[in-house]
């Protein structure tokens, strides 16, 4: 229960999170900067979003864009970025392509907080979208189905 729980904050914090933020780079928290610096020190083009009751920070590290979310108090809840699917790791990679060859790959990311990695996916067809999950990362699950009009 508490990995479902998890799971959707994770995707409602990732999904949504720029629709109700705004922009506060001059006001983020002491405690929420220091996190994300001792975190990532080489991060470049940091950009500051506050959410209700956390700050999101988007920025580049190593060629790759992530996006970071710390509490107000400086509590650290994870990081996510985009993936190809080639950076899946292999068992993920044959699953997906086993149970889910007939859709398309919309939307694929990974979720990392202190104690665990989670994938998400977006897959469609013509009828459905589907979002699987990972707990774990050991294999798939469907996080949420819906039929399309």
């Amino acid at each position: 229960m508490r990995t479902k729980i998890l799971g959707l904050v994770v995707l409602t914090l990732v999904m949504v999170t720029t629709t109700f933020a705004k922009n506060v780079e001059d006001n983020v928290s002491a405690k929420a900067l220091s996190t994300f610096t001792q975190k990532f020190a080489d991060a470049k083009d940091v950009s500051w979003f506050k959410g209700e009751t956390y700050y999101k920070a988007t920025f580049k590290m190593n060629e790759q864009t992530y996006t970071a979310f710390i509490t107000e108090a400086g509590d650290w809840v994870g990081v996510s970025r985009n993936l190809a699917p080639q950076q899946l790791p292999i068992n993920l990679q044959s699953d997906i392509k086993k149970e889910y060859g007939q859709y398309w790959i919309t939307e694929l990311f990974e979720f990392a907080s202190e104690d665990q990695t989670t994938y998400y996916a977006t897959v469609e067809n013509a009828e459905h979208k589907i979002i699987l999950k990972t707990s774990g990362g050991y294999e798939w699950s469907v996080f949420k189905k819906t039929k399309k009009n």
